[in-house]
């Protein structure tokens, strides 16, 4: 999970840097979301493992 919002990220950097705003924005918004449910996912897997 976290190494697809890395991805998505690198993507929306590029694309900021190209100009294209709304691919830029679009790639972001999925990278924040991929890594909000990355980090629960992590949360939940290590209270579960205690």
């Amino acid at each position: 999970m976290l190494y697809w919002s890395i991805v998505f990220f690198i993507v929306a950097l590029v694309a900021a840097i190209f100009g294209f705003g709304g691919l830029a924005a679009d790639s972001a918004y999925i990278a924040k979301i991929l890594a909000f449910i990355g980090l629960i996912l992590a949360v939940v897997t290590f209270v579960l493992r205690r």
